[in-house]
């Protein structure tokens, strides 16, 4: 399936951190899924080799590119040098995806066709027509957990807020202002969800099926749920601080 064509040139940005035996399957599966997209694997000096096997793919075919980073510096980090990237190239649309197979590829045409009447999309599990697969109980307990929380702190309208799969629109990252983005884990996703909705863009969540990753370990942890749950709490008292305090 193809995306719509007004839409104009599409890079789908994947992070890679010791996704060796996830990278060449995701990026295939894109290739096949939209064949019109291109794809750059933003590699953090995988030390399994993940960067080489992303090498070799991009050798063979010219819509494949490889930025390669000094080492591990989180999610946001990674995801802001492939727009940046993107960006120097002329890209008109980026698009997450998770390394591990977590996003389908063969959902992004619908993710591009709903675009068109937004300046941010995002793939929804907690929607109607939205799932999980193969996730325990206390997973999508804390996952959902964390999006009410997101919802309630923030005044925000959106129920998947920390979703990664997401499709923006090269002007929406522009107005965003990714130079005073400094989120580094899953709150990145909140980040730019939160900055886009404050600056009046329209935010679009479509229901997706999210399934657990096969290959290699999740890269989520303690830390990053710690950083999530700060920065929300600080970026929703500072919001009712400034609301109490009223206009200067």
């Amino acid at each position: 399936m193809e995306m719509p064509a007004e839409l104009g040139r599409v890079l789908v940005i994947i992070p890679t951190y010791n996704e060796r035996d996830n990278v060449e399957r995701i990026t295939g599966r894109v290739r096949e899924a939209v064949p019109s997209v291109d794809v750059l694997i933003v590699d953090d000096a995988s030390p399994d080799g993940t960067g080489e096997v992303a090498d070799a793919m991009a050798a063979g075919d010219p819509k494949i590119a490889v930025l390669h980073r000094q080492g591990k510096d989180g999610l946001g980090p990674a995801y802001i040098a492939g727009f940046r990237w993107a960006a120097e190239r002329g890209y008109d649309v980026m698009v997450e995806m998770d390394a591990d197979g977590s996003h389908q590829p063969e959902e992004l045409p619908r993710l591009l066709s709903a675009l068109e009447d937004a300046d941010l999309v995002i793939g929804a599990r907690w929607v109607p027509g939205g799932r999980v697969e193969n996730w325990p109980k206390r997973r999508e307990a804390l996952s959902r957990g964390a999006n009410t929380y997101a919802r309630l702190m923030l005044g925000i309208p959106l129920h998947d807020a920390t979703g990664g799969y997401r499709a923006f629109r090269a002007a929406t990252l522009q107005k965003i202002g990714l130079e005073e983005v400094d989120s580094r884990g899953y709150c990145f996703q909140i980040d730019l969800a939160l900055r886009a909705l404050r600056e009046g863009l329209r935010v679009v969540e479509v229901p997706i099926t999210f399934v657990e990753r096969v290959h290699g370990t999740s890269k989520m942890s303690r830390d990053v749920m710690a950083e999530a749950a700060m920065r929300i709490t600080q970026w929703g008292m500072s919001d009712r601080v400034d609301k109490f305090r009223g206009p200067r």
